[in-house]
């Protein structure tokens, strides 16, 4: 004899389904947001000055009524001589940007190329392995991409 258990109804099936898939999303999305500040996310990518410090203020200030911003910017190449304490043709305006909460980070791959120290950035300098790992990381993470300074 063939039993058949009872089948759900479809539209049943289809909301646990999605109840699970929204709980599994949120759950991912809650573990992405590692700090508090800003409604939005934004990355800089400087590989080249021109233009960056007017792009970090200008979204800064854009987005400043609206929740503020989380602004992280990742130096690699040759923008990696900005945070070159050597050349502190940068210095002032750098040291600004920072006070205001934005993370400056130095590619260690390009400090490696370069034969850039720990000891040869500004203080406030941040350092990550690999700049473009973590433009992706960021990406992946939903942070906004600008590619600033050329």
């Amino acid at each position: 004899m063939n039993e058949q258990q009872p089948k759900l109804p479809a539209r049943r099936v289809f909301l646990a389904a999605g109840a699970v898939l929204g709980s599994t999303v949120a759950a991912i999305d809650a573990g992405a947001q590692t700090t508090p500040a800003g409604k939005h996310k934004v990355v800089f990518h400087v590989a080249a000055p021109v233009g960056f410090f007017n792009n970090v203020n200008n979204i800064i200030e854009a987005f400043k009524a609206d929740g503020g911003v989380q602004v992280d910017v990742v130096f690699n190449g040759q923008g990696l001589n900005m945070l070159v304490k050597a050349k502190s043709e940068y210095e002032t305006q750098l040291k600004a940007v920072a006070e205001k909460g934005v993370k400056l980070s130095a590619c260690q791959n390009s400090m490696k190329r370069l034969k850039v120290a720990t000891e040869d950035l500004f203080p406030f300098a941040a350092q990550v392995d690999s700049g473009v790992a973590e433009l992706v990381r960021k990406q992946e993470s939903g942070w906004a991409y600008i590619k600033a300074g050329e």
